[in-house]
């Protein structure tokens, strides 16, 4: 057979081949179903938080100095220890001042016996006016100058301004002191309270008796529980955080001054979108979600994501009730692309810890979040 015909007969059997072939393949473009997981956005009860970094400080809390010179006679504490207010902690040597008190009480004593006789003789008037008035003052001046070094005795005694714990003992006897020497410090810490700056957009949401949880990295497997005792009346210009201040009750004495806490205050209660946190896609600055159309295909929603607890986020603007959305299986669709979609329902996440092991459990916090 000539060259020329066998390739002719060649094209005419490879033409008819894919015909054959064409009428078996799918319709050029289609593509299959994705099978995802679907869930439809409601309207749901939402108690968001704040969470912050907070300091731990004293109800009460002082240096303790002493408010003159003089050498250390006696301690009477130890470092540690528990003490009432007026407790004695430290005393002081005043030899020369009880010689002074001596001395000055003999002269007051003199002074109001000759006041007295005075008297007798002005009410017998044997005597001026002007004499018994001289040494009623003299007698007073006497009085005086006692109670003066009364007061210095008592500067020789330090106290315990109010009940606490004190501190490290910085003193020992046989030591001079001068206004100013830290003897200890003492703070009251059955009670303590916990600083901690907010942003100022939540401002609007806080308020006295709300309740606070927190944790501490020093008892890690603890709750502490409070309430918001106080917010500040100034709004921090350079960070505009505003801070507030809650009230922990501290019986074992388990926080004390300084401590770093990790800070949850609860919000009201309101009603907001809400959905789970995996249906959201974040890329940079943007978040989007996949909603379905009607016809069981996707596209690109964006949103503008609000607070996020515990797996759940808030929706503030691009989606509305009813709208149904893909909640796993994200990373396999693009817009205009079919879904087999299976709903699944699921109620939020509570917004704070019921128990003590479930608040264990919270992440640890960097600094100031929404």
């Amino acid at each position: 057979m000539p060259r020329f015909l066998l390739r002719s007969a060649c094209v005419l059997l490879s033409i008819t081949a894919l015909v054959a072939c064409g009428d078996e393949a799918p319709p050029r473009g289609g593509q299959e179903a994705v099978p995802v997981t679907s869930t439809e956005v409601s309207l749901q009860p939402w108690n968001d938080t704040v969470r912050a970094l907070g300091t731990v400080k004293a109800r009460e809390s002082v240096t303790v100095t002493a408010k003159v010179s003089e050498t250390v006679e006696k301690v009477h504490f130890e470092s540690g220890e528990v003490v009432v207010a007026g407790a004695p902690l430290v005393t002081l040597s005043g030899e020369r001042q009880q010689a002074e008190l001596a001395e000055a009480q003999a002269q007051a004593a003199e002074a109001g016996q000759l006041y007295r006789r005075l008297a007798e003789l002005d009410s017998s008037q044997l005597i001026a006016r002007s004499q018994l008035d001289t040494q009623r003052a003299t007698r007073d001046t006497a009085q005086a100058r006692v109670e003066q070094i009364r007061a210095q005795l008592a500067d020789r005694v330090v106290r315990a301004p109010f009940s606490g714990v004190l501190g490290t003992r910085q003193v020992s006897p046989g030591a001079l002191v001068t206004p100013g020497t830290v003897i200890a410090t003492l703070d009251a810490i059955n009670r303590v309270f916990v600083d901690v700056p907010v942003p100022e957009t939540v401002l609007s949401s806080l308020g006295v008796g709300q309740k606070l949880v927190a944790l501490s990295a020093a008892w890690p497997d603890q709750v502490f529980e409070g309430v918001v005792e106080h917010i500040d009346t100034r709004i921090d210009p350079a960070t505009r955080a505003i801070t507030l201040r809650g009230a922990f009750a501290n019986p074992e004495h388990q926080l004390r001054p300084g401590m770093l806490m990790q800070v949850t205050v609860v919000r009201p209660s309101r009603e907001a979108l809400v959905v789970p946190e995996i249906s959201v896609v974040q890329v940079g600055s943007s978040s989007y979600v996949f909603r379905l159309r009607d016809d069981d295909t996707v596209e690109r929603a964006d949103v503008v994501v609000g607070n996020r607890v515990q797996g759940r986020a808030e929706i503030i603007d691009g989606l509305e009730a009813g709208d149904r959305i893909v909640v796993d299986g994200t990373g396999k669709l693009r817009a205009g692309m079919p879904v087999d979609a299976t709903p699944v329902t699921g109620a939020p996440a509570p917004a704070m810890p019921e128990s003590p092991e479930a608040g264990a459990a919270m992440p640890a916090l960097a600094g100031n979040l929404r």
